[in-house]
């Protein structure tokens, strides 16, 4: 391990110098665990501030080639991180993901339950039809579930910079990085001639 790896760490996690020291002597040099090792510390932190009051933020707007046009609000606890680079790139990259990825919830539990119950009916429906066996049909019905939210919850969508990163963990990443709750609020999106 050398100061290279350090640097090149805190460059592609934001962590901060001893972080990222750390994180790599936990994963023995291998850049790839040190990693998911920030994640997971990144996680936990992030699941310590939830119960905080965000109250403070912004309302963030991104308008694409004048024909999609994105208001997102995002909170936090104060002004002064409101205010920050990295809450500004947060809020910005929220903003644009919604203008390409077209959500229609914010979460899972903005779902309608009519629509929640159809969608999981549908889903029953196809699982019984393709004749799998009955005590694999609850995991598949769920795993499609899961997909079903990837597609139409915000948080939910993989990242359309960094698919390999939902919306929901970019977020947590910001919150153990800025050390504050962060939190997306609402969000409206329009599109010329359309309906979303």
């Amino acid at each position: 391990m050398n100061i290279e790896d350090i640097k090149k760490l805190r460059e592609a996690t934001g962590a901060g110098m001893m972080d990222a020291k750390s994180a790599l002597e936990e994963a023995k040099g291998n850049y790839d665990e040190a990693v998911k090792v920030l994640r997971k510390k990144g996680l936990a932190k992030a699941a310590k501030k939830a119960d905080r009051t965000a109250a403070v933020g912004v309302i963030e707007s991104y308008v694409h080639g004048g024909k999609i046009g994105v208001l997102v609000e995002v909170n936090c606890e104060t002004d002064f991180v409101a205010r920050t680079e990295d809450f500004k790139n947060f809020t910005r990259d929220v903003a644009m993901h919604i203008a390409a990825a077209n959500p229609s919830y914010l979460n899972a539990e903005e779902i309608p339950e009519d629509e929640l119950n159809k969608e999981k009916d549908a889903i029953k429906e196809e699982v019984a039809a393709s004749g799998k066996p009955a005590e694999h049909a609850e995991k598949i019905i769920e795993g499609k579930l899961t997909k079903w939210y990837e597609e139409v919850c915000l948080m939910n969508q993989p990242f359309v910079k960094d698919p390999n990163q939902t919306i929901e963990q970019l977020r947590q990443a910001l919150v153990g990085k800025l050390g504050e709750n962060i939190v997306v609020r609402r969000f409206t999106r329009m599109e010329v001639g359309g309906l979303g």
